[in-house]
């Protein structure tokens, strides 16, 4: 399974997304959006917004920190394999 999270050193939310990520022990890429201007432009074209954190699991994008929301794109995406 897929998953990147789009990022910045300071977001408290981007913190808390990713230590829920490692304690579901689910592997992620971490895109710094400071680090390099692509990844501002790819959340702007996926989201037409610029906030974050942007996780993109498997294609499907959710803009902000939710774990019902990021549970059930899991479960789909599980589901589809």
């Amino acid at each position: 399974m897929e998953i990147k999270i789009y990022t910045t050193p300071t977001c408290l939310w981007c913190e808390k997304a990713k230590e829920w990520f490692k304690k579901k022990k689910l592997k992620f890429t971490e895109l710094d959006i400071t680090e390099e201007t692509t990844y501002r432009t790819e959340i702007i074209e996926k989201t037409g917004q610029l906030s974050i954190p942007v996780i993109e699991i498997e294609g499907n994008i959710i803009v902000g920190f939710d774990e019902k929301e990021i549970e059930e794109v899991i479960e789909k995406a599980k589901q589809k394999k």
